[in-house]
C-alpha cells in the first residue's frame, strides 16, 4: 500500500462512533434520598456503560438556587432523567435509552 493511502474500509465513513452516556448526579452531604439514589444506581448493574460525574451543589451558589431542596437530580446526557428518587431499573433502563 503507498504511503498516505487508506486501507479499505478505512475511511471516516466506517466508523461508529461508540461515546458513553454522561451521567451528573446533583447531591449535597447528609442528603439521604441522595445516599438511597447513589445505591440504586450502583444496583443497576451497568457498570462501564456510563461515565459518572458527581456535584455537590453547595459548591456553586447558582447551584444551591437552582436546586436548593430538590435533590437529588440526574441528568444524562444533558436531560433531566430523574428527580428526588429512581430506581435500579428505571436507571438502567435510561442508560439504554441514551446509549
Amino acid at each position: 500500500m503507498k504511503r498516505g493511502t487508506r486501507a479499505p474500509g478505512a475511511g471516516a465513513d466506517n466508523l461508529k462512533l461508540t461515546t458513553k452516556p454522561h451521567v451528573i448526579f446533583y447531591t449535597k452531604p447528609g442528603c439521604h434520598l441522595c445516599e438511597d439514589a447513589r445505591r440504586e444506581i450502583e444496583r443497576a448493574g451497568c457498570p462501564g456503560q456510563f461515565t459518572f460525574e458527581e456535584v455537590n451543589i453547595l459548591s456553586d451558589p447558582e447551584l444551591q438556587r437552582r436546586y436548593g431542596v430538590d435533590i437529588p437530580v440526574v441528568l444524562i446526557n444533558g436531560t433531566h432523567a430523574f428527580k428526588h428518587q429512581l430506581t435500579s431499573k428505571d436507571f438502567r433502563r435510561a442508560i439504554r435509552r441514551f446509549s
